[in-house]
């Protein structure tokens, strides 16, 4: 399961809805409740922040490899469809990552993974907590964590990574 949060909606900044509510507050308190009622908003429209449910599936080769280091990139299908690239650290009993998801339609998710190794033989699984730190396009103020879950095929280097009942705030 992956949860993906963000605490506030984009489009409106922290310091221009506090002076706006410190001068609301200021003309209620010398004008009276009516003046203030009166007063033209300051406050610029927010776009509401999106919700979705994540459920995804992606299927990763390696594209290079160097000692711990391995790149992998494929197709993402599920709540989320599109391609994605990661780049693994494999240690002897953690895994970290960094990635990026281009999804269908425009924009792209980025963040980093650390997880701890279940099993290290053929298949590699692991399960941990990854962090979005970012994007582009629609996708460009989208934060949150989660947890993170996935085997590597170690003839192959092939990943398969899954998130289930994850939900991403962007």
């Amino acid at each position: 399961m992956t949860q993906l949060t963000v605490p506030t909606p984009r489009g409106v900044g922290r310091g221009i809805a506090a002076t706006a509510a410190l001068l609301a507050l200021a003309l209620a308190g010398t004008q009276g409740a009516a003046a203030a009622a009166r007063a033209p908003s300051v406050i610029p429209q927010a776009r509401d922040a999106r919700t979705v449910s994540v459920n995804d599936n992606g299927e990763l080769k390696r594209t290079h490899a160097s000692g711990d280091i391995i790149d992998e990139a494929g197709k993402i299908s599920g709540t989320l469809p599109g391609t994605a690239t990661v780049r693994l650290n494999v240690g002897p009993e953690t895994i970290t990552a960094s990635f990026t998801i281009e999804v269908h339609g425009g924009g792209s998710i980025v963040g980093t993974g650390r997880a701890k190794i279940g099993s290290d033989n053929r298949y590699t699984s692991f399960a941990g907590t990854l962090s979005v730190t970012g994007g582009t396009g629609r996708y460009a103020h989208a934060r949150g964590e989660g947890k993170l879950y996935g085997a590597i095929e170690r003839v192959s280097d092939k990943l398969t990574v899954q998130t289930r009942k994850g939900t991403l705030h962007y």
